[in-house]
């Protein structure tokens, strides 16, 4: 059988390696010259730059990228970190994500007290989301195979899941919470659900809060070097991978995928497709031929984040600091995104490919509604960025004093900065927020021999989630052939 990949993003590369190793041939189509898309990394004047995703999480025994590792039979560059996964910064306290649980714990104690039970009960329901998900718990079921599988998968004690199964993360909060501890929890629940307490899945957030304990690593070479080698994998074992090759039309004969067509012209025939990106993009891709069943469900779905982001080159003696993630807040009285809160991400001290030398990159980002910056004339654009850039600057430089005096480099891009170079409709990075496990996206297309991939496909957020997806499609295509 002959598959087509559009993208060649985590969620792309991933299927196409799984299906070329059960034997169909495969080529991806890649519109940029570079894999990763918003996991990808950028190379600019000595620097390589995370282009979106800087956190490498799902590596622990029986995670996403592990088990992938394996049926592969490959090798990523990477290492554990060892202590804190991140920093989180509030404007009175800083907390420390800690990898080890009883550290974490202690932190929890030390900083709120009274919010054990909490955390007991996230920990409870997060064991048991990882466990089901190490062994691919389809969601939502596609088939009536997909239905006896998640079946099949249920254990007595995911019975303990049950009763919070409608649960929002807020409705188990203690009673003597502080806006200072929603803040806390409000800004992780941000970066790996993409909503807060008020409205996240309690089952989803309590498993995506516990991502620092779950095998976060760094990627030699930045987060782009799990594509490349993806992309050596497949064309080691006789797969094809295109770069410059942005497709433009799928040409749909019979309600089905027949071939697609791209901007130089060429065609790829496919008796299979998969298509890495939104159901946006997918929508443009198709036109006319769009399915009524998706054009209604796209009417209907609420779009997602945007992401305004900072590449810095910054000097390293003055930025010394050997915790490479940092999450700052604002205010706690303002709501999170729009540069109240951002996520800073430096570039290890011992990974020389990454920077000139004496130097570090630096990638800073907050979440921000995307429509807005394409409604903006080019002169209010350009003063929106500007704000933008000075608001984030600020806060990195109220807990990283003489951080300014050390930037080299400060390059900021918008929505419209990620909508020219992945080709994504608005600029829309990060998946959906996770507010129900009802109400969740899968793979479905509208055409029987095509499926979706990426991070708007459950679970969605980050490689990991991407990777565990992509494995699911893998495994529905197959049947389907």
């Amino acid at each position: 059988m002959q598959i087509v990949v559009i993208g060649a993003g985590i969620g792309g590369l991933t299927t196409a390696a799984l299906l070329l190793k059960a034997g169909h041939r495969v080529t991806v189509l890649e519109a940029q010259t570079y894999p990763g898309g918003s996991a990808g990394t950028f190379f600019h004047k000595g620097y390589r730059f995370d282009a979106g995703a800087t956190l490498a999480g799902g590596f622990q025994p029986g995670g996403p990228h592990t088990r992938l590792a394996e049926i592969l039979d490959l090798t990523y560059p990477t290492r554990p970190i060892q202590d804190a996964g991140w920093v989180v910064h509030l404007p009175h306290r800083q907390i420390f994500q800690w990898s080890d649980p009883q550290k974490w714990q202690e932190e929890m104690n030390r900083h709120f007290p009274y919010s054990r039970s909490f955390w007991k009960l996230q920990r409870f329901l997060a064991n048991r989301v990882w466990d089901l998900s190490s062994r691919s718990v389809p969601l939502p079921p596609q088939s009536v195979r997909e239905g006896i599988a998640l079946l099949k998968a249920l254990r007595p004690d995911t019975l303990g899941t049950v009763p919070f199964f409608f649960s929002r993360v807020k409705d188990v909060f203690p009673r003597q919470w502080t806006a200072e501890f929603k803040t806390f929890v409000d800004a992780q629940l941000l970066i790996s659900a993409q909503t807060t307490s008020e409205h996240a899945s309690l089952l989803y957030g309590s498993a995506a809060m516990d991502l620092p304990r779950r095998g976060i690593h760094m990627v030699e070479g930045g987060m782009g070097t799990l594509s490349s080698v993806l992309v050596d994998w497949i064309r080691n074992h006789g797969g094809r991978v295109l770069f410059r090759e942005e497709v433009t039309h799928v040409e749909v004969q019979k309600g089905r995928a027949h071939q697609v067509r791209t901007r130089k012209g060429n065609t790829y025939p496919c008796d299979a497709l998969v298509a890495n990106m939104t159901p946006w993009g997918w929508a443009k891709v198709l036109g006319d031929s769009l399915p009524e069943a998706i054009q209604k469900e796209i009417q209907q779905t609420r779009r997602m984040w945007g992401a305004f982001v900072i590449h810095l080159g910054v000097d390293a003696s003055t930025v010394n600091t050997p915790i490479t993630h940092h999450q700052i807040i604002g205010s706690i009285e303002q709501p999170l995104g729009e540069t109240n809160s951002i996520f800073l991400s430096l570039s290890p001290l011992d990974d020389p490919s990454r920077a000139p030398e004496g130097m570090r990159a630096a990638t800073l980002s907050t979440h921000t509604e995307p429509l807005g910056w394409f409604s903006l004339s080019e002169e209010a654009y350009q003063r929106r960025k500007a704000q933008y850039t000075e608001q984030c600057l600020s806060l990195v430089e109220r807990e990283f004093p003489g951080f300014r005096s050390a930037i080299r480099l400060c390059l900021a891009g918008t929505p419209r900065t990620y909508a020219f170079y992945t080709r994504r409709p608005w600029g829309m990075v990060g998946g959906f927020p996770q507010t129900s496990l009802i109400h969740i996206r899968g793979p479905q297309s509208g055409l029987p021999n095509a499926w979706l991939v990426g991070d708007s496909v459950f679970p969605g957020q980050s490689t990991a989630g991407v990777t565990l997806g992509a494995m699911r499609v893998a495994n529905l295509i197959l049947q389907s052939l």
